[in-house]
């Protein structure tokens, strides 16, 4: 199973998802509520997966993701979106995002997300 970093502004997102990738068996080894926070636990945790939320303060997702990417090349990113972020989307994987999720979450896609970036 995965170590994964949950990143959100939304308590209740990451909440959330921490929820539903923890029934899975997956580790949650951190937390983050914005870009910055996410680039730093990222580099101190080195998580198997990453969930980025696009729209947060400081730092948006699709910087945090080229952010990481700059410095990991191999980081398996999986964008969170509101429903009508398309551009924002594709924005994050040119960027190097390996897939997306959206808003609100349904657990079968979060899973499928997560095995899709693992190669399982």
């Amino acid at each position: 199973m995965a170590q994964i970093l949950i990143v959100d502004d939304a308590m209740f997102m990451r909440v959330t998802l921490r929820n539903m990738l923890t029934k899975e068996g997956h580790e949650i080894c951190g937390e983050a509520e914005n870009g910055e926070e996410a680039v730093a636990k990222y580099h101190e945790l080195k998580p198997d997966v990453v969930t980025m939320d696009i729209t947060m303060p400081k730092m948006d997702g699709i910087a945090a993701v080229k952010e990481i990417l700059s410095t990991d090349p191999d980081a398996k990113i999986i964008m969170c979106t509101a429903m009508g972020q398309k551009n924002m989307v594709l924005e994050a994987i040119q960027a190097g995002a390996k897939d997306f999720i959206v808003k609100p979450f349904q657990p079968e896609r979060v899973t499928e997300g997560i095995q899709k970036v693992l190669g399982e």
